[in-house]
């Protein structure tokens, strides 16, 4: 069974973009081959833009492989994605509020920081330097590797 993780932020350029290649890159590693992983943003504001050219730095200096072109949140991902999960509270809140909870979905929606202890945001770094980028990084694979042990400890997930 492959699991769908939809990783969620403002524009789609910055947190999420990473937090998508980032979990994809954890997964590799780990042996897992069954999931899927995509981006959006609960803007516009973005949508065909690459990611934020610091979020390509940061994942380069890291051998995380990053190609995504910024889209905004669809209905059917509710109903496409097993997991829909949200850089901070402002996100979850406006996917909640927007979108609810489509008919059929079974997507399982909440904050992405929830799957550890301290349950904190992604911080957006857009308007910030390299430093926050660096950190954003940081817990991206804190929060993958947490999302992985929770999942992959339910058994939903295959390994090669």
């Amino acid at each position: 069974m492959t699991i769908s993780v939809l990783i969620v932020c403002l524009g789609n350029i910055c947190r999420s973009p990473m937090g998508e290649a980032v979990l994809r890159n954890e997964a590799l590693k780990r042996g897992i081959t069954d999931i899927h992983v995509d981006s959006a943003g609960t803007a516009a504001a973005h949508v065909g833009e690459d990611p934020d050219e610091r979020t390509i730095e940061v994942c380069n200096t890291n051998n995380v492989p990053i190609s995504h072109a910024a889209r905004q949140v669809r209905a059917s991902d509710f109903t496409s994605f097993n997991y829909i999960l949200a850089a901070d509270g402002s996100n979850l809140r406006a996917l909640e509020r927007h979108f609810g909870r489509s008919e059929g979905s079974e997507a399982t929606v909440r904050l992405w920081g929830s799957y550890l202890s301290d349950n904190k945001p992604i911080q957006d770094p857009y308007y910030g330097g390299m430093d926050g980028f660096t950190k954003c990084y940081e817990q991206c694979v804190k929060l993958s590797n947490a999302f992985l042990d929770e999942v992959v400890g339910k058994g939903g997930l295959g390994t090669r």
